[in-house]
């Protein structure tokens, strides 16, 4: 007898907690909403919707601020809550677990608008890197030529120091404004940035870019063009573009080059699950039939193991793996 009410006490205490959680994760959504539009909050969200890859489990909240002042509240709320937080660009360079992610997850997509102020391109985050270069070349303006095939936001480009064809981030950024993740406003010079070969400070710090101030110079509107379709073409014709992918899943080994290394070691076309290593570029692992990121990760893990093995080459990802198994 003494077992059962033991039972049905603990039954009861689950209860009340499982109460307390809906109650809480209720009160933070309509805090959310407040903040940004119902329109702008999604609770429970699949990721993989929100990834280039189409891989990644359910995040608690997904919300999509539409001013800065907007982000700075987010991120006071998350505080106040002490929640977990995760930046999404435009989920190009992500790879999120099948267990999603806890907490907030902030996309600053409606943060796209782009402009002009004398030979400077001043861009949003949330502006795809892409549509800066195009800006650029309608403006007569060159040095964002290598940009043209980025897969990305201009605020993960910036965190990643992003680069293409003999070109980096690095060559023309002048400054970012920033919001810490206390919600402080602070502006950061192409110095302070302490940009690398795909890092940066903000990688380290995780301070959000607003807003990014690019550099150039007046060019030939006919010579950037041509440019820009010659990379186009290269990036084509030897990339996997037809599937969902990360892009490149590895850095660039000192001395080597991952896809000639993961050839070598005749991996095209392995994988596991729906996971697959491109049989036209063997720097890429494709999504060729509704992959897990299980499946993908383990596939990332098998190329590491085998490349190795064979050549003694440790390959780091330039790709971030997030949230929980």
């Amino acid at each position: 007898m003494e077992t059962v009410r033991d039972e049905c006490a603990c039954q009861h205490g689950m209860n009340e907690e499982g109460d307390r959680k809906m109650e809480r994760a209720e009160h933070i959504y309509q805090k959310l909403v407040a903040i940004c539009g119902e329109e702008n909050v999604l609770r429970d969200e699949p990721m993989k919707h929100h990834t280039l890859v189409r891989i990644g489990g359910k995040a608690d909240f997904l919300v999509w601020p539409e001013t800065y002042e907007q982000v700075v509240d987010v991120l006071r709320l998350k505080e106040e809550y002490e929640l977990p937080f995760t930046l999404l660009g435009n989920g190009s360079n992500v790879i999120i677990r099948d267990g999603g992610l806890r907490g907030i997850v902030m996309q600053l997509k409606h943060l796209n608008r782009i402009w002009r102020e004398g030979n400077n391109i001043i861009a949003q985050s949330g502006a795809d890197i892409k549509a800066v270069s195009r800006f650029a070349l309608e403006q007569h303006l060159t040095g964002l030529e290598f940009a043209c095939g980025i897969p990305g936001s201009v605020g993960g480009a910036i965190m990643m120091n992003a680069g293409a064809y003999g070109g980096e981030v690095k060559d023309v950024l002048d400054h970012v404004k920033v919001a810490t993740l206390t919600g402080e406003l602070k502006t950061l010079t192409n110095e302070e940035l302490e940009l690398g070969y795909r890092t940066s400070l903000i990688s380290r710090t995780h301070d959000i870019v607003l807003e990014v101030v690019f550099a150039l110079q007046p060019g030939d509107y006919g010579q950037i063009k041509a440019k820009m379709d010659d990379l186009t073409f290269q990036r084509e014709s030897k990339q996997p573009l037809e599937y969902p992918s990360v892009g490149s899943v590895f850095k660039r080994p000192p001395g080597y080059f991952a896809g000639k290394l993961i050839q070598d070691s005749g991996l095209q076309g392995k994988g596991f699950g729906g996971a697959e290593v491109s049989t036209k570029h063997a720097g890429f692992i494709i999504n060729k039939n509704n992959a897990t990121a299980a499946d993908y990760i383990a596939t990332i893990e098998m190329v590491r193991k085998t490349v190795k093995e064979k050549f003694g080459v440790e390959l780091e990802l330039e790709v971030k793996i997030l949230g929980e198994e």
